[in-house]
């Protein structure tokens, strides 16, 4: 099928070449002749390895690895010079090997999420220009000192939430508004977050707003209701649809009424007291990201989450 698909694209040349839910073990050598190809989707398959041919694509900006079965992080990629955006979450990856991150000068978004990395390589400061750093759901342990190198990066997210033993967090210096909702249920020390434009503690009126759902958010929010009954049919259906478990697996609960919804519908802040955390080293109030799921919870009496309002 793989083959069939490749032959066609060699006669209309197209920019982008979608592979995903293949069943492929392997990528085609053909793969190499599509130089012209600028994205290319290999997600949900079995694949453990690239094919050599794969460095011809010298237009790639955009490669999607993700929900596959490599375990190392592949060397050839650092040869695809104008790679911009990798995801290659979903993997078995336990290392990256300090060569393989040599070439990636146009890199700006890499995902890592879900695989089974317990460090990153020294040689993560080579990646000159990333921006967007996605390393949830590993196993590490430490990040190197040469992570601080990476001056052009704007978002980290690294599961902070399950740094269960994580006693100072210095983050000052940087361009936080917000932290993150886990950071409350950390058993942090010392917080060092100045020089930051964070929040500040000044309500501002808001006007009544109905919220228009969209067809895939009334339907999600629904199974995930469903699912919460033992006896439910979609509970039981659910299980031959991993891809739909994938997705509700993203979802989030609103912080005043406690129900699932998939996306990001009202984003809100709440302001801690830092003596409440038990900090030694600040005072005053520290703004933490909370998800509403509606206007309605939202103009809720009794709750202390504020819409965000930024100058």
């Amino acid at each position: 099928m793989a083959d069939s698909i490749l032959i066609r694209a060699l006669k209309g040349q197209p920019k982008s070449l979608n592979l995903c839910n293949k069943h492929l073990q392997k990528v085609p050598k053909a793969i190499g002749k599509l130089e012209f190809i600028c994205q290319l989707n290999l997600k949900n398959n079995h694949l453990k390895r690239l094919p050599p041919e794969l460095t011809h694509l010298f237009q790639l900006q955009v490669l999607n690895l993700g929900n596959n079965e490599f375990e190392e992080f592949p060397q050839l990629l650092q040869h695809l010079y104008n790679l911009e955006k990798l995801h290659f979450f979903g993997n078995k990856i336990y290392e990256i090997h300090p060569s393989c991150l040599n070439g990636f000068r146009n890199l700006s978004f890499l995902n890592l999420n879900n695989n089974r990395l317990s460090y990153l390589p020294p040689e993560i400061c080579n990646l000159l220009n990333l921006q967007f750093l996605s390393v949830d759901n590993n196993e590490l342990k430490e990040l190197p000192l040469e992570f601080c190198a990476l001056t052009t990066l704007q978002e980290l997210h690294a599961g902070i939430g399950k740094c269960y033993r994580l006693r100072v967090l210095d983050v000052a210096g940087n361009e936080l508004r917000i932290f993150p909702t886990e950071l409350s249920g950390l058993p942090l020390k010392e917080l060092h977050c100045e020089e930051n434009p964070l929040l500040q503690d000044l309500p501002v009126h808001s006007l009544q707003e109905e919220e228009v759902l969209a067809l895939k958010e009334i339907v999600a929010r629904y199974i995930m209701k469903s699912l919460r009954d033992r006896y439910s049919y979609l509970r039981r259906a659910i299980r031959h649809y991993p891809q739909m478990r994938d997705m509700l697996a993203q979802c989030s609960k609103c912080a005043v009424c406690g129900e699932a919804f998939l996306n990001t519908w009202l984003e809100c802040v709440h302001f801690l007291d830092a003596r409440s955390m038990n900090l030694s080293n600040m005072n005053g109030k520290i703004p933490v990201r909370a998800l509403l799921c509606s206007y309605k919870c939202f103009n809720s009496s009794g709750h202390n989450y504020y819409g965000v309002a930024f100058p």
